[in-house]
Order: structure tokens, then sequence, then C-alpha cells
């Protein structure tokens, strides 16, 4: 987070290519502290002793791991206060307290002991913590946390498809109330465990068996009569529901939310789950959803990479925008395609890889989206590591203050441009721009005598 009154020392804390005396100078402000404190690889051990000897709790929590030098996490095991000692395992304790997933390294570093003694820790909260971050456990650890005496321990190690839940334990996981919705959205199902899902009161146990992707032509049958928007939603999905069918569904569901549904309107739009069954069908099934009013349908499709051309050219003029991002990123998208999509809608900066790294993107096109109207679609032009100066100074003029902060943090900018962005109004923008390997050790200086350190 930026600084809003000392932006330049909390960018300058994060500067890469500032020197150790910069650091423990900074060391000295808070502002500093948290620059230095968000900066990736080890600190040396003269900045770590300038952080212990200025800052406090919050600033000692991150001084942990590969962060700093064995010396040093010795130093900070030592520390005379507690308050400084005890920081990182407080830290790491009270996020496992909260629920809160952290990883099952951090958990090992804090309590001090490897993961297979911790995933039968006193604590239920800590083997909680244990399931909810350690991915690859063993079969046997995993076994451990399904029989774990505490629901919430037992729910955490459910949580995901993976290590997942053995055959034998299936019976007694969908009989457990902790766990049963979990384990009903992505373990296959018999006739009698779906009837007896199905036999539950609960609403979320119902919604999970809908999005589960095992159902027989049957089980998807008992599902339509249950009224439910997201469970109404999920069946449409269902690669056993005829178009009829699936028409009828939305239908109902686009009524519930015209007449307000909230539920409706989080099932129409915020549910995530796609038809992925549709990528495995055959070539002629999956054309026959090339006009499905249903765009999620079509953006899975526009995911295979074996459609003819024809399907290419109706993906690439959908009427969505994620169709046509998603058809975009198969391995042969033409130049044009690509170029177009960005010029009109720019980049979801998310998203990797990006469109323009795309190995069909004319690189040399993106100085020409200095030009454009949109300023998401000019800071796209920033991608280019090599922008010419004139269209820095261009959008380092810009009223977009994201547009400036882009400058601020591209290698190709002059110190000119530099030093002026450095005292730019919005905070985020000197932050960025002090931030950027670029900036002269005098400026540094300049900047740390301006705040008496």
């Amino acid at each position: 987070m930026t600084s809003l009154a000392h932006p330049r020392l909390s960018g300058l804390g994060r500067n890469l290519a500032a020197p150790q005396d910069v650091l423990v100078r900074l060391a000295a402000h808070p502002a500093g502290r948290h620059g230095i404190s968000l900066r990736r690889g080890r600190l040396a051990d003269a900045v770590v002793e300038a952080l212990l000897t200025h800052g406090d709790r919050r600033t000692a929590t991150v001084l942990h791991g590969g962060q700093i030098s064995p010396a040093m996490r010795r130093r900070v095991a030592e520390h005379p206060d507690p308050a400084i000692r005890d920081a990182y395992p407080d830290f790491v304790r009270d996020t496992v307290d909260l629920g809160v997933r952290i990883g099952i390294d951090a958990l090992e570093e804090a309590y001090g002991r490897p993961r297979t003694a911790l995933a039968g820790a006193p604590s239920p909260k800590l083997r909680a913590a244990v399931a909810r971050s350690w991915y690859d456990r063993p079969p046997t650890v995993q076994e451990g946390l399904l029989a774990d005496p505490d629901p919430q321990v037992r729910a955490a190690a459910t949580e995901h498809e993976q290590p997942g839940v053995p055959p034998e334990w299936r019976d007694r996981c969908l009989a457990d109330p902790a766990v049963r919705a979990n384990v009903a959205r992505y373990v296959p199902l018999t006739s009698d465990q779906f009837a007896q899902l199905m036999r539950s009161e609960d609403e979320t146990v119902h919604r999970a068996v809908a999005g589960n992707p095992y159902l027989s032509e049957e089980m998807v049958a008992r599902l339509l009569d249950i009224d439910d928007p997201l469970v109404r939603v999920a069946v449409a999905r269902s690669r056993h529901v005829d178009a009829e069918t699936r028409d009828g569904l939305y239908a109902l569901v686009e009524a519930e939310r015209a007449a307000g549904s909230i539920e409706a309107e989080v099932a129409l739009n915020w549910n995530f789950a796609e038809p992925d069954w549709l990528r495995k069908v055959p070539l002629d099934e999956r054309m026959t959803y090339l006009d499905c009013p249903y765009a999620t349908f079509r953006r899975v499709l526009a995911s295979c990479h074996d459609l003819p051309e024809e399907a290419w050219h109706r993906l690439d003029n959908d009427r969505e925008l994620m169709v046509r991002r998603t058809a975009a990123r198969r391995p042969d998208a033409p130049p044009e395609v690509l170029e177009r999509l960005v010029r009109s809608h720019g980049e979801v900066f998310h998203i990797r890889p990006l469109l323009v790294d795309h190995p069909n993107f004319l690189r040399h096109t993106l100085r020409t989206f200095v030009d454009e109207p949109s300023p998401h679609v000019r800071y796209v032009a920033l991608q280019d590591p090599e922008l010419p100066v004139t269209s820095l100074q261009r959008l380092a003029d810009d009223a977009e203050p994201s547009l400036r902060r882009g400058v601020a943090r591209h290698p190709n900018i002059t110190e000119a441009l530099l030093e002026r962005l450095l005292s730019d109004a919005d905070p985020e923008v000197a932050d960025d721009a002090a931030a950027n390997s670029a900036v002269r050790l005098s400026s540094m200086y300049r900047i740390l005598t301006a705040a008496d350190l």
C-alpha cells in the first residue's frame, strides 16, 4: 500500500536498485519500512538490524523464512522483546484462529513442527489449517483428517476434490452433515447415495448435487422438480438436458430475476461452473452449440482448439466479449483478430498470458494504441518495453492516473520524465516512480534528505 503522506519513501523501499545504505536509512521511517516489507528476495543483515532497531511488531512480522539470513532468524528468535520475537508466529496463529488459509510452510515455520505432526496437533483449528493448505498430503493423512472428531477439520479436509475421498469413505462422508455438501459436489454417486441426498432438506446439499459432474440421466431428471434458481441453472448446464428443457429452465430463472430474485441473479451471472463436459464430446455434437443462446456453452466451445474455420469466424464475432476473448487464445488466432479485440476492449491483466503476448500478436502495433480514445486501451501501449519516449511523454500528461502510473513503472522511461513523476500529485504515481530501478542514486539521496533521514 502506498503511503499517502510519503509515497516516495514507500516506493523507494520497494526499489530493487536501492543500495543497502539507502534501505538502512529508510528503515527509520514508517513509510520506508512498509515499502521494504513489500520487497522480494532476501534482505541484507544490516537492513534487518535497522528494521529491528526502528520497527515494531508489525515490521517484525515480515522478518522470517527466506527473506532473512539464518543468522538474522536466530537474532529474531532470541530478541529480548517478545512482541518482536513472536511477531510472525503470532500472526500465523491469529490467521489459523480466524480460519483463513495460510501456506503449509508458514505453519511449519511458526509452530516449529513438521506437517505430519501438525496434522495431529491438539488444536482442531490448526488441524483444519493443515487440511486446507497441505494439498498433496498422503492418503493415510487424509484418512486421519476424514475421521477427525472435530467437524471443522473434516469439512476442511473435503473442501476440494483433491486429495479426494476414497470410495470406502464415501458413504460415511455423505452421511456426515459437516462434509455432506462438500463431498456431494464431486464424488461419483450411486443411486442409493443420490436418493439419500435428495431426502435432505438442506438446499446447500441440493445445490452441491446439481453441480456434480458424474450424475446420470435419471438423477438429473429428479432434480428438475427442485424450485431453486441455482439448481435450475446447474441442471440446465448438464449434458443430460435437451435444448427444450434447457430453455424452459433458463426461462424460469430469468422470470425470477425479473421479479427481483437475488438468487436468480447470482445463478445467471455469478455462477462460475461451466459445462466442461462439452469439451469431451465429438466435434459434430460440439458444433451444435455454436448457436446456443447461452454464452457459457459458447465460451466452453471457444476453448476447444480443433474447430473448423467457419466456427472460428462465428466465435471471433460473438456478441459476448468473453467468448471472443476465449476464442482469441487458440494457438493459431489470426493477428488481425487479436489486434482488433485488444484495440476495441483493452486487456484483462489478471488473466495470463495476455493477448498481446500471443505469438501471433504483432507487437509493433502496440505503440499505435497511444492514439486510442479509451484510456483502458491506451494503457496497453505500455506493454511495449521499447515504447518511444515521445509516447511515454504523452501518456505522462494524461489525466488518467493509471496511465501515469504505467509510465512511472516503464523500463524505457527517461531520467527527466521520472523526476517529474516523482513529484506527481497522485501518491500512487509518485510511489511507482520511486520504485523504478532507473531512479538515480543522487535522486534517492535527495528523497532521503528531504525526509530528514
